[in-house]
């Protein structure tokens, strides 16, 4: 008998009503926004300072991932049931999926199996709209931008080839990298553009960076969109159109909570990725969580180079959130692709691989070790994972006095769990919270911030930077930009700038091709080797494998 599928799974559940969700929560029933029988969203004066400071956050991150990911959401979702099945108040906080992903060929962020949340099609798809508040606010902003540069009134002087904002889209589309606006004639001044995808977008940063709906309109204020002929710096609230973006956001900021198959609360929010963004959920959703309930489960995008860096360097630091605990997600799937295995054997059980692959394991240890962080690791169990595989991996974290954990949430729910909760409950009673650090100081120049991550997270030996790099870097010097965190754009496939290099490379370097910057969400953005904010289809695009019937019934969204 073949396993199901994961939307079988989720079709199959017996759903709750929301409201009985927050009774757990005790949140009254009049604080819900209902969107529907199973959603809702939840006002922001449910955080409680007192409250979160005292509940304990647990971060998950992974290796160096396969295409296909590692099971970061599934872990975290699980874990939350497992949490919950020894007796512990715990509440999953995680990220709202992309639609790019959702048709390309991730598939959708609701984990998989039986940990997952619910109702999964909702949450794949439009969900409660904040992704669609999100695309309408940064495109009301371009839209100003053109509108200027044509105008006769109140024109700005901007200089079109200086303009760095880009309008956004939540899909996969490679031709939109790169087009040309307004041809034809009375349709505004012809310039170069492009599209980001949403999830890039900086409206989705600060969303997600947002401490209340006063700091989102004065982050929105400081968005920097281009400079003027005689070299000014232009921003958002030049235009005169922050309200409005404002405005778009007012339910959008606001946390959505679901629920997991079995039950247990899932607040979901904000869906920036770690590759090209701070990748992880928001500043408000987390608060919110641990303000109502104990445990707070959260997952960061990619690997701990990417999505556990940002997520201490840039959310930790901005919001005065810090990690009781951190767990490492590990397949021993990624050990072999690492190791050298090819593809198609991917999941045949070969030993030798996974010892060859297992440095990249190693490495993503030291990087929470970095951060005073002592990891547990949770190996996602698949049915083809052999014995002597696990024995191995499991034996040599406990080398470096690491806690190497089977996690079965995806064939077995919480019960599958309840080894990995114990021991990450474990690891935050032995977690001295004072020796928690960050990697650099804001204050740092820019290139010795690059050369943080570079050298202490990625392992290179040096860093690079192109001629445009290099130009970019002094304009963004003069503009008091430098004292600003940084948030690398790279492969999320090896630890270096190359996606061929696997496992854990050492002697390498890595390139700045260029610089964008998010001003208002507080961040540079350095562009490492050929990574790209706007992703493409695959040749196979998993939106080919998806249909609705007659009575609505969905199909192949997975």
């Amino acid at each position: 008998m073949s396993f199901p599928s994961d939307i079988e799974i989720a079709q199959s559940a017996k759903i709750q009503h929301i409201s009985k969700i927050a009774e757990k929560l005790n949140i009254p029933l009049e604080e819900l926004e209902f969107y529907g029988k199973y959603k809702a969203k939840l006002p922001l004066k449910l955080i409680q300072k007192k409250q979160w400071e005292r509940n304990k956050l647990i971060l998950v991150t992974a290796i160096t991932p396969t295409p296909a990911g590692e099971g970061k959401t599934t872990t975290s979702i699980g874990l939350v049931d497992g949490l919950n099945k020894i007796g512990k108040k715990a509440t999953v906080v995680i990220r709202e999926p992309s639609l790019g992903p959702v048709f390309g060929i991730k598939g959708g962020a609701a984990g998989g199996g039986y940990a997952q949340v619910i109702p999964m099609e909702d949450i794949n798809l439009h969900f409660t709209g904040d992704f669609n508040a999100i695309e309408k606010a940064n495109n009301l902003l371009s839209a100003a931008i053109d509108n200027n540069l044509q105008s006769k009134k109140r024109n700005l002087n901007i200089d079109p080839k200086t303009i760095t904002w880009k309008r956004v889209i939540d899909m996969n589309d490679r031709s939109l990298r790169q087009i040309i606006l307004s041809i034809g004639d009375g349709n505004g001044v012809v310039r170069q553009d492009g599209f980001n995808i949403t999830p890039a977008s900086e409206i989705m940063a600060i969303l997600c960076l947002a401490e209340n709906f006063e700091d989102l309109k004065n982050r929105l204020a400081k968005i920097y969109i281009a400079d003027t002929f005689d070299g000014k710096p232009v921003f958002a609230r030049d235009l005169n159109v922050v309200g409005a973006m404002a405005i778009l956001l007012k339910d959008a900021i606001k946390p959505n909570l679901v629920q997991t198959l079995e039950g247990n609360p899932a607040i979901i929010h904000g869906g920036p990725f770690a590759s090209i963004a701070q990748g992880t959920n928001t500043v408000l959703a987390t608060k919110m969580g641990m303000s109502l309930s104990e445990y707070v489960v959260t997952e960061a995008g990619f690997g701990a180079d990417l999505g556990a860096e940002k997520f201490i360097n840039i959310k930790c630091k901005a919001s005065a959130l810090q990690p009781d605990a951190t767990v490492i997600v590990a397949t021993v799937r990624a050990l072999r692709h690492h190791g050298g295995a090819s593809k198609d054997d991917l999941q045949t059980p070969d030993l030798e691989k996974v010892k060859k692959g297992y440095p990249n394991l190693e490495k993503h240890i030291q990087i929470i070790q970095s951060f005073g962080l002592n990891p547990v690791v949770a190996i996602n169990h698949f049915p083809g994972d052999d014995d002597a595989e696990l024995e191995f991996i499991q034996s040599q974290c406990k080398k470096l006095g690491v806690d190497a954990v089977l996690a079965e949430g995806f064939s077995k729910g919480g019960n599958g769990m309840t080894n990995l909760a114990e021991s990450v409950i474990q690891s935050i009673e032995n977690q001295k919270k004072e020796n928690f650090k960050f990697l650099y100081n804001n204050d740092d120049s820019i290139e010795e911030k690059i050369d943080s991550i570079a050298s202490k997270i990625y392992g290179a030996s040096e860093v690079n930077f192109t001629l445009k790099a290099k130009k970019q870097m002094r304009e963004l010097k003069k503009l008091g930009f430098d004292d600003m965190a940084i948030c690398m754009v790279k492969t999320p496939k090896s630890l270096s700038d190359d996606d061929k290099k696997l496992g854990c490379p050492t002697n390498f370097s890595i390139t700045v091709r260029e610089f964008e910057v998010a001003a208002g969400a507080g961040f540079i953005i350095p562009m490492l080797g050929d990574a790209m904010r706007m992703p493409g289809l695959p040749s196979t695009p998993a939106a080919e494998n998806m249909d609705i019937d007659n009575d609505g019934n969905i199909t192949g969204l997975a």
